[in-house]
């Protein structure tokens, strides 16, 4: 170890020699000096394209840390307001979707009228639905729609409607049009599948209760047609035949190949 005090006695060494170990004395006693921060001098413009370039390599952790040290060097103008969304698009590609939401939210906040927070809501709406990556997706292998929680599913569905509603010209609108539709068939499966449990287990009011909520809430999605069988089944082993049998008219009307149409015709 290097100590700042002299514990050499000069007298007996060469001149050279004293002057090669005086010289590496004070560079132990001038060790603990900062070093000069190698970016201090880069401008916003260099700050972005930094970590605009580790963003697109993948290099998620380098990129957050770049546009973190942008935002606080330069905290005005539109190289932070850019930041500040690349940096929760950089969350969400590094599978850290609550930082991702937080980052989302903060930018909606703080910029309600930037040219592009129609993409923070849309990137609101993936990142919504990835934060369920749960213990259960993980550990399960559930990579199910209707698997996952409704509230996470649901929350994404918010999401992407508030985008279509509020930026009808928005270019992420055609997809996430489609992406409601997924999300709005996961919703409905979900509820079918609850149903189907119920109905092995003989609680025939809950199945019923199931199956209407997605005739009347999911109209759009393929589930109708086991729902409506749901019902049907339910009245039968009720004995309510009268409205088993309106069920299977309206089954026959709108679905006329359904596989509960022939279950149920004996």
């Amino acid at each position: 170890m290097l100590f700042c005090s002299s514990i050499f006695r000069p007298q007996i060494l060469k001149p050279v020699l004293i002057a090669a170990l005086t010289a590496i004395l004070l560079t132990g006693c001038g060790s603990g000096k900062k070093k000069p921060d190698e970016n201090e001098n880069l401008s916003a413009r260099q700050f972005y394209n930094m970590a605009k370039d580790d963003l697109n390599r993948g290099n998620y952790n380098e990129a957050i840390l770049n546009y973190q040290q942008l935002e606080a060097r330069y905290p005005y103008g539109p190289f932070a307001e850019q930041a500040q969304i690349d940096i929760a698009y950089a969350h969400y590609k590094n599978d850290s979707p609550e930082l991702a939401l937080a980052a989302v939210e903060r930018f909606i906040r703080l910029h309600p009228t930037h040219e592009r927070v129609d993409y923070a809501y849309y990137l609101r709406g993936l990142t919504s639905f990835t934060e369920d990556n749960s213990l259960l997706s993980k550990f399960a292998g559930t990579t199910e729609i209707s698997e996952r929680d409704p509230k996470a599913v649901l929350d994404a569905f918010n999401a992407f409607k508030e985008l279509v509603t509020r930026f009808p010209n928005s270019l992420y609108v055609d997809d996430s049009r489609q992406r409601m539709a997924y999300l709005l068939n996961g919703l409905a499966q979900h509820d079918i599948k609850v149903a189907r449990y119920y109905l092995k287990h003989g609680a025939y009011v809950a199945v019923l209760s199931r199956a209407k909520y997605v005739v009347e809430n999911y109209q759009a999605t393929p589930s109708v047609e086991e729902a409506l069988g749901l019902m049907a089944t339910a009245y039968r082993e009720m004995g309510i035949h009268d409205l088993e049998a309106d069920t299977l008219r309206v089954l026959k009307e709108n679905f006329p190949d359904s596989i509960y149409l022939s279950k149920l015709s004996g």
